[in-house]
């Protein structure tokens, strides 16, 4: 199934939803896919309904054309920068902020399938996602420097936990587009290919995810976050917690018992546990 995120015949975003896999493309690609006007909003509105899907058990993020998304549209900016439209020029933050929200408190992986350049706000576009697939022609550059403007999208959050303070400052303060070999080498991308590979690898990545039980998925993404934030012992609470949802559930029941009956287990749709509170031993961040 393919649509638009915004409804309409043509639109900067697509949504093909197949085998439990929601994909959204940015196609803007005689730009780039570069963010102009309601773009971001579409994003954010479609990564939500992917979300919110439980027919979709993973989703994948890509560009069309040769790039992944060169950030924002700067002709567009210049307009707001030029006529002092800051109110307008906010709203593009908090647009960019509803879109790396979305994906990080989404209970299900995301991956980026990052096909070309990402730069500024397109690169922590993919970095805010879990895992990152990159095309060997991809780069990934925290660019906004180069325009006086200052990171966003969550960088500033998903570079340091992702390279290192050290590392984080050189890639802001500098500006430079960072090929995939070096993006793999320093932790950005999970795994660089060619460009053949790029699209069937994610597809294949998320097929595989989608097959999986969704609630230790569910919970080891949130894991991963709280680790970010909470001490040793925190951890080892929310795993109790966390394990104790998965005991219940019948996805667990079903693991087991495959197990032990030599066959492939057939986990279900979402099962409806509750994840972990704060009260259960969680740091209900």
């Amino acid at each position: 199934m393919r649509r638009t995120a915004s409804g309409r015949s043509e639109a900067h975003v697509l949504i093909e939803i197949e085998d439990g896999v929601g994909t959204l493309t940015l196609n803007r690609p005689e730009k780039l896919n570069a963010f102009i006007g309601e773009m971001r909003s579409e994003i954010a509105r479609g990564i939500e309904a992917l979300g919110a899907d439980d027919g979709v058990r993973a989703v994948i993020i890509t560009g069309t054309g040769r790039a992944f998304c060169a950030g924002a549209d700067v002709n567009y900016l210049t307009r707001l920068i030029e006529t002092q439209a800051i109110e307008e020029a906010v709203a593009l933050v908090e647009a960019g902020r509803r879109v790396a929200g979305a994906i990080r408190g989404m209970p299900k992986p995301v991956i980026a399938a990052i096909n070309g350049p990402a730069a500024g706000g397109g690169a922590n576009l993919a970095l805010a996602c879990d895992l990152r697939l990159a095309s060997d022609t991809a780069s990934i550059g925290q660019t906004f420097n180069r325009i006086g403007l200052h990171p966003d999208w969550g960088g500033t959050y998903a570079v340091p936990r992702l390279v290192g303070p050290a590392r984080a400052a050189e890639l802001f303060f500098f500006a430079e587009m960072i090929p995939a070999a070096e993006c793999e080498r320093v932790g950005l991308v999970n795994r660089v290919v060619t460009a053949d590979e790029l699209m069937p690898l994610a597809r294949d990545w998320a097929r595989t995810l989608a097959r999986k039980p969704t609630l230790p998925l569910r919970l080891a993404k949130e894991a991963v976050q709280r680790s970010l934030s909470s001490s040793f012992e925190e951890m080892l609470d929310y795993e109790k917690a966390a394990q104790k949802a998965c005991f219940e559930s019948a996805d667990a029941l079903e693991g087991v018992r495959a197990f032990v009956e030599k066959r492939a287990p057939s986990f279900g749709p979402r099962d409806g546990a509750e994840q972990p509170s704060a009260t259960e031993g969680g740091t209900g961040v």
